[in-house]
């Protein structure tokens, strides 16, 4: 069986550890110095390094950097009646989420009278990165333009690798399409995330790059970030199920495989209270992948970091979960909510039988752009405050630094600051 089954409570724990794990270690060094010559290379030499790197890495040679608008177009007429529908109703169900997080401003007056305050205000241009590869995200367009866009950046900037053919997948570009975006280039990489941060003759810098990528993307924004925001360092996607001896195997199994499918470092785990489970599953994901056609990579993901844990209760499964604090979490249990708040990490929880990681995926609303790799205990999705920045507004008036300012003094005092103790003194000494 490609799915291993463990038992123990101990193995269990000491193997979800080497699973979150599994993007360090061997390579990483020879991925980092690769990432470093290729974004000192686009900050030196901008369209000429990324053109070159297009042809090394993607086999492309391209002399026109950007998607003419007339291709984006022509992408949405062509486009089947039925994807134009989906892309338009995931669109309008995640713009209507967004909607939500936009966060107020904050505005007080103190006991003497003075104003404090906080205000949000967008950056001014947000790049936006769409992995591309071994497959196409149009469900990717959309999760990352919808919150830039509700922010209310005024310039978004895509970036994706382009096809051999030198082109964009025609899905992705409906997708802009449909997200009204129209600046996009044909770059990927860790170079197109060097032409993000520091700008090149066709790509303008911007203050804040978001999207997933491969590990040479996620080394890139990491080098970069301090020249410009990002939104977070995604690894490869997991996913984890909860399930009693309600599940259904086959579901069950459908569930990994969505998520194996994705990358052969993608994570596939069940913690389950059911001997019955623990056994049928396995059994499905062998049937399941039998004609899949991305068996390839959807079996080394099951092979390699694929696991099913038989637990001895829910709260046994809870520990487990947290302690992985997994980026997908899906409850398939007789009664989810209560468990649901029991969890404490998890970047997103999917509730019952009819709630599918696909679902958020494409187009139940929250962003799909997840924390990974156990970074679920620090952070959370992809939302509107990514591309908002807030500023504190300070209003005092002579009352206010009157009834304050000794304080003040006594405290710029003890850190052993002259003249901010100065600052104020002068001001309480004058008229």
């Amino acid at each position: 069986m490609l799915l291993k089954l463990l038992t123990d409570p101990q193995a269990a724990a000491e193997r979800l550890d080497q699973i979150e794990a599994r993007t360090t270690g061997a390579g990483m060094d020879q991925a980092r110095q690769t990432v470093d010559l290729v974004l000192e290379a686009v900050r030196q030499r901008g369209d000429s390094a990324l053109r070159e790197f297009t042809a090394q890495f993607d086999r492309v040679q391209l002399e026109q950097l950007r998607v003419p608008k007339e291709a984006i177009d022509a992408a949405w007429e062509l486009a089947s009646p039925e994807l134009k529908d989906a892309l338009t109703l995931a669109y309008r169900r995640i713009s209507s989420f967004h909607r939500e997080q936009i966060p107020h401003d904050i505005s007080l007056t103190g006991p003497h009278g003075e104003k404090l305050g906080r205000r949000w205000r967008p950056v001014e241009r947000a790049g936006l990165y769409v992995p591309g590869g071994r497959a196409a995200y149009p469900s990717t367009v959309l999760m990352n333009a919808v919150p830039a866009q509700v922010a209310g950046v005024k310039r978004l900037v895509m970036v994706t690798p382009p096809g051999p053919d030198g082109q964009v997948n025609a899905a992705v570009l409906a997708a802009a399409r449909v997200a009204g975006i129209e600046e996009i280039y044909r770059v990927g990489g860790a170079q197109a995330i060097g032409a993000l941060a520091w700008g090149t003759e066709s790509i303008p810098r911007v203050d804040v790059i978001s999207g997933p990528g491969n590990l040479y993307v996620t080394l890139a924004k990491k080098a970069v970030y301090g020249s410009v925001g990002i939104d977070s360092l995604a690894g490869p996607s997991e996913v984890l199920v909860i399930a009693d001896d309600s599940a259904d195997a086959n579901l069950v199994a459908a569930d990994l495989l969505a998520q194996a499918e994705h990358d052969p470092l993608a994570a596939a785990i069940l913690l389950t209270t059911s001997p019955r489970l623990a056994a049928a599953v396995p059994l499905a994901v062998e049937q399941q992948l039998f004609d899949h056609p991305r068996r390839e990579v959807t079996a080394a993901s099951i092979r390699d970091w694929g696991l099913v844990v038989l637990c001895d209760s829910l709260e046994q499964a809870a520990e487990l979960s947290d302690r992985f604090a997994p980026e997908h979490l899906e409850l398939q249990v007789r009664d989810p909510e209560p468990l649901a708040e029991r969890i404490q990490q998890a970047g997103a929880i999917f509730l019952g039988v009819h709630s599918p990681e696909a679902a958020g995926d494409y187009l139940a609303g929250p962003n799909h752009t997840l924390p990974t790799s156990g970074t679920a205990r620090f952070s959370g999705a992809l939302s509107v405050e990514t591309f908002l920045r807030h500023t504190s507004l300070i209003q005092f008036n002579r009352e206010a630094l009157e009834a304050t300012g000794a304080a003040i003094m006594t405290l710029a005092a003890s850190e052993g600051l002259h003249s901010h103790r100065e600052s104020v003194r002068l001001r309480l000494e004058g008229p």
